[in-house]
């Protein structure tokens, strides 16, 4: 049995069977209709996951990256809560490609800042750090899409010491005129994480940009 079927089989036969109806409509309702919901909280789903995992083939980053479209073609957002965590899981596995290969088709289909910052968080930044993409975050960054520039802006989230600061602020900078709610709260956060140890350059930005969406500014001061 291959890694891809294995684990099709095994999600698909355990996630419905952990579904609540009640969990579910105030999951669809909070997350703005995105998608319909078997209502399985993220414990329980991560659990059940866990134990599949157990079991699974050794994937290669190819079997990864098409196992994740399947999920993401299935209609309960779970499904896609399940590839979010299995990349993350085994993103020691995922190679230089799979950004521009499969995750760039993830993040700009179905998408909701739910999904968008789980695989950021799980696959961008450990891929980026390791494989050190910076064309295509640059790429990203200059994208009419308002995820991929949200992936790109929050793509050196976590780093502290390690963050290349004149990067994340120059991702910034081409941004602070864009009052889309999502960037502007990407770009907030993103000063916030650098805050915690360069507090000076944070002031420095935020003077230097009197046009930067309140949004942003609210989010860049929230432990100043």
């Amino acid at each position: 049995m291959t890694f891809q079927s294995y684990i099709l089989d095994e999600v698909t036969a355990a996630l419905p069977r952990l579904g609540n109806r009640t969990y579910a409509n105030d999951m669809q309702r909070y997350m703005k209709d995105i998608a319909p919901y078997f209502g399985i909280k993220t414990p329980a789903r991560r659990q059940a996951l866990k134990e599949i995992y157990r079991d699974a083939p050794i994937p290669t980053s190819e079997q990864l990256g098409k196992t994740a479209r399947a999920l993401w073609r299935m209609e309960e957002r779970e499904y896609q809560y399940a590839a979010c965590d299995m990349l993350s899981t085994y993103n020691s596995y995922l190679d230089k490609e799979f950004l521009a290969k499969h995750c760039e088709y993830l993040l700009t289909h179905k998408p909701w800042w739910d999904t968008v910052d789980s695989l950021g968080g799980g696959v961008v930044s450990p891929l980026t750090l390791r494989f050190h993409l910076l064309p295509l975050m640059n790429k990203w960054n200059k994208s009419d899409n308002v995820w991929l520039v949200r992936a790109a802006i929050q793509h050196q989230r976590g780093r502290k010491t390690d963050t290349d600061i004149p990067l994340l602020l120059k991702y910034c900078h081409d941004h602070a005129a864009d009052h889309t709610f999502w960037v502007a709260k990407a770009i907030g956060w993103a000063l916030r994480d650098l805050a915690y140890f360069d507090r000076p350059s944070v002031t420095k930005f935020l003077r230097e940009h009197p046009e930067l969406d309140r949004v942003a500014v609210r989010e860049a001061l929230k432990h100043a």
